[in-house]
């Protein structure tokens, strides 16, 4: 093998695909999905929601729809704004239309979330400077940690790669190592990494949010140390990564700018949609949800029953890393190739957003932590679960992970007296394999995969828009979003963190046919047609329609067809 061959093998490109290559094999292995056309994993609520999320934008690109407005929620517009946008897959949605492939669609987003988590933090230890067990160990630990477990159903949480990928590319581009010091400045770097950072935001706030203010306080401390530097006369910045830097932060705040307006003017036209203190409340943990493990966790789930016990909104407050994690980040404190200040910021830092993590239940009811965010920075007022921040927290917990595994070679180096490089591979390779494998066990999980609800054989595009399916709940709807892929018929369903008032209206107006001012109250709002599913009929506030009483009413047509009953209202006499 030539030199050069040799250099290509190893060079960062060729690096980062084995690392994505290895992260979906592990997502593989630990999701073992299956029936992927027909099943999601855990509770299909959200992830059927989420899979007309991912399908929406491919359709809108692909048609003359606008994007913001979905097929969802009609009348209604900017019906997208209602939920996480997930823009940044769009081209997932390209590829296959209808129910089945959207449920596929959600399936391989999921193994891609726990990929590039697990590839984005290998990059990103190595460009610090540590070696590939210390990388393998914390990549794994972060991409497969037994709080995603808690998330297995919210593809928006568990999208967290772009992070750790985002970090590592603008170190490599201002050529940040924190064992080697500085190394050569690659404006392109930088920018891919402010590009990958946009990419972030771009699959929801609740994420976007935390790693945008991480970038503006590094800007922030980079900027003041560039300036001291000058003023000192110890060299000017460098004026193409300047200009990469501002052309990155141009492009982030562009696309976040346009991206907020949408929410901005859905929390506007609905005031239901603010997010106010008491729902913060609800999904703040206590301090006892970081040693609070899933239920559906394999291996810890069991132990910590009792902390589950009784506690209101428990996927938001099961928090637990692992226990590999922890102990390894332990040992990260100690001295090793890291500087003592670079790992006391780390260490500090994951406190500080561990604290904010706990909301209105942090010291002093979260007065002097989240609440300031809550309070004075903007965007934070739109989020209600404060705990998703352990996202940034688990990162640099996973980073110190990786310092402990450093330093923990380097003790048994010096315990052995082994000064012959030839023994470092074997003692690496073992103690990586070890305890990957450990971190890997913690983040199994015994949720299987779950089947959804297949669609009527009456295709929704069938019948005249806007279509209301009922029984129409919000636990309910989410089916109907899903078959509304099929051509994307307008549907008055939907199903999003909050139910317009209107869509409530409609529902209760549904309730009480054949009452004639509430059919009148369908027609004005531009309801065409219902479809009645009679097997779900019973036990809801929609059990006493009576398909021969609406049949009379003028106007209406009413025709059974199969296992459903279709309800043309007309435009009345």
């Amino acid at each position: 093998m030539t030199p050069r061959r040799r250099c290509r093998r190893s060079g960062p490109a060729y690096e980062a695909g084995c690392s994505l290559a290895l992260g979906l094999l592990l997502a593989v292995l630990v999701r073992r999905p299956q029936e992927l056309g027909s099943s999601v994993p855990g509770d299909p609520r959200d992830p059927v929601l989420l899979s007309w999320v991912l399908a929406w934008p491919g359709h809108a690109l692909t048609s003359a729809d606008r994007l913001w407005d979905g097929n969802i929620f009609a009348p209604l517009d900017n019906t997208l704004a209602f939920t996480d946008l997930l823009l940044g897959y769009l081209p997932f949605g390209l590829v296959g239309e209808g129910p089945a492939a959207a449920l596929v669609r959600y399936n391989l987003v999921l193994l891609f979330t726990g990929a590039l988590a697990f590839a984005g933090t290998w990059l990103l230890v190595r460009q610090l400077g540590l070696g590939r067990a210390a990388a393998l160990v914390a990549a794994t630990a972060f991409a497969f940690n037994p709080w995603r477990v808690s998330q297995l159903n919210h593809i928006q949480v568990l999208s967290s790669g772009g992070i750790p990928l985002a970090l590592a590319l603008l170190a490599r581009g201002h050529g940040v190592r924190l064992r080697t010091g500085t190394g050569p400045l690659r404006p392109g770097w930088a920018f891919a990494g402010w590009a990958v950072a946009t990419w972030q935001l771009s699959l929801g706030f609740g994420l976007g949010l935390q790693l945008a203010y991480l970038l503006a306080l590094c800007t922030a401390v980079a900027a003041a140390r560039a300036l001291v530097r000058a003023q000192r006369g110890k060299g000017r910045p460098d004026r193409r990564l300047v200009l990469a830097d501002v052309a990155g932060v141009a492009l982030l705040l562009a696309v976040g700018a346009t991206l907020a307006q949408p929410y901005f003017s859905a929390v506007q036209d609905h005031p239901q949609a603010r997010r106010g203190l008491e729902e913060v409340g609800f999904y703040s943990p206590s301090a006892a949800a970081f040693v609070t493990a899933p239920g559906d966790s394999l291996l810890w789930g069991r132990y910590t029953a009792a902390e589950r016990d009784g506690v209101g909104g428990i996927n938001e407050k099961a928090l637990f890393p692992g226990l590999t994690v922890t102990v390894l980040a332990a040992a990260g404190l100690l001295p090793g190739p890291w500087s003592r200040r670079r790992v006391v910021l780390i260490a500090g830092a994951v406190a500080v957003v561990a604290v904010c993590a706990m909301g209105t239940s942090g010291p002093a009811g979260g007065r002097w932590s989240y609440l300031l965010l809550y309070e004075y920075a903007p965007g934070w007022q739109g989020v209600r679960t404060p705990s998703r921040l352990v996202t940034t927290a688990w990162l640099g917990l996973a980073l110190l992970a990786a310092h402990g595994v450093a330093v923990l070679l380097a003790m048994v180096r010096r315990a052995r007296g082994w000064a012959d490089p030839a023994l470092d591979r074997p003692l690496a390779v073992g103690l990586a394999l070890g305890l990957s494998a450990a971190a890997l066990l913690e983040g199994l999980d015994t949720a299987g995969q779950t089947a959804v609800r297949p669609p009527p054989a009456l295709a929704l595009t069938a019948l005249p828009q806007p279509v209301l399916v009922l029984p129409s709940e919000d636990s309910t709807d989410q089916d109907v979003m899903l078959w509304s892929t099929d051509g994307f018929p307008r549907v008055v369903n939907g199903v999003s963190g909050f139910t317009p008032a209107e869509l409530e209206q409609l529902r209760e107006a549904a309730a009480r046919l054949p009452d004639p001012p509430a059919l009148a109250r369908l027609r004005s709002s531009g309801v065409a047609s219902l479809l009645v599913l009679p097997d779900a009929l019973p036990g809801t506030r929609y059990e006493r329609l009576d398909a021969v009483a609406l049949a009379r009413l003028p106007g209406v047509d009413v025709e059974p067809q199969g296992d459903v009953l279709v309800v043309r209202l007309g435009r009345g006499p």
